[in-house]
């Protein structure tokens, strides 16, 4: 959580340079949010801080209109049907969670050639005439290894939950613990199941493999998994293993009861839910004018030992741990860029 704190401390430093945006360049502007999948609480977090942030941007009059739009399916076909629409609907500017890298480039070109602006995050594509904000999902995996190592020099076998199949950030997590078992051999993946980033199903997809598996020293997530696989390792009756987890206040909060009962001890690591309202920054810059690069990079939120009580005193119930971005928070990871 601190390391956070200091980036985002920074970044409102960098921002006072920079000038505000005036409001009556875009007060006429209308902007979608694309999302095409709420089915856990990261994303349903995720959908709280847009209404909130932006909400309240369309209350000061700085956009017209900041809709939030959720596909029935996690399908990319369903999705690209859907900003086909936004287009017809004449919003200015459409921002995406994407539930391909690839597979909406169609209509995210058609947006573009239709003068609409195009900002992807978490789930972002490739199409070049859109902007992108992305977290090195694959360096958030790689550290969760790297931070294993150093508390089991000895390594031992580790059991990877994955988030849902087919979707950007799922592979690239995956790519980073792989890169991070090649640089600490001493590791081995010796089980992978699928939790679609949801504690039920991550809880279900455990206890199904936990039969074939080996003594597991380790347990490598995705966000959302964590507490239900302590669930499903507690009722078959295995040691606890270090278990990272994603930042949710289950989690936190089955680590916490852990950590005062007997000083178990973890990180947990994802991306903050409201990289969502950053995205809604960045597209209203866009249509104020701005010069922004297309390609952003914001830092993941990380919650170490000494830092995990503030961190769940922060984070509601259900909930994720969470930062929500500003207009100067946008600008200031607009200028870094630059």
């Amino acid at each position: 959580m601190n390391i956070l704190k200091m980036l985002m401390a920074s970044a409102a430093v960098v921002a006072v340079a920079m000038p505000m945006a005036a409001n009556a360049d875009t007060s006429d502007k209308r902007i979608a949010l694309s999302n095409n999948y709420a089915g856990n609480s990261w994303r349903q977090a995720m959908l709280t801080s847009w209404e909130t942030v932006t909400g309240k941007a369309v209350e000061d009059g700085v956009v017209a209109a900041a809709d939030a739009f959720t596909t029935a399916e996690n399908q990319a076909t369903e999705q690209a049907a859907q900003i086909q629409n936004l287009i017809l609907q004449g919003y200015d500017a459409i921002v995406i969670n994407a539930a391909s890298p690839t597979a909406l480039n169609g209509a995210v070109r058609e947006a573009c050639d239709a003068g609409v602006v195009v900002v992807s995050f978490d789930g972002i594509v490739t199409e070049p005439c859109a902007w992108r904000i992305a977290v090195d999902f694959q360096e958030m995996g790689r550290v969760q290894v790297e931070y294993l190592s150093g508390r089991l020099p000895d390594g031992g076998n580790l059991l990877e939950i994955r988030g849902l199949a087919g979707v950007f950030v799922d592979d690239e997590i995956s790519a980073g613990i792989h890169k991070g078992v090649e640089e600490y051999p001493q590791f081995e993946i010796v089980g992978s199941v699928h939790g679609d980033w949801a504690q039920d199903v991550a809880q279900r997809a455990v206890a199904g493999v936990l039969p074939s598996l080996p003594e597991i020293v380790g347990v490598v997530t995705q966000g959302g998994d964590g507490y239900g696989a302590a669930q499903a390792i507690a009722a078959a009756g295995r040691d606890m293993p270090i278990i990272v987890m994603g930042n949710r206040q289950d989690e936190l909060a089955w680590w916490k009861e852990r950590k005062d009962a007997g000083g178990y001890e973890t990180m947990s690591v994802s991306i903050a839910p409201g990289v969502s309202t950053l995205a809604f920054w960045v597209a209203q810059q866009v249509l104020d004018g701005k010069e922004v690069p297309k390609d952003l990079v914001v830092p993941f939120l990380e919650i170490n030992q000494d830092g995990l009580e503030e961190a769940l005193e922060t984070t509601p119930q259900g909930g994720v741990a969470n930062v929500e971005y500003s207009l100067e928070d946008a600008q200031a990871v607009i200028s870094e860029a630059m």
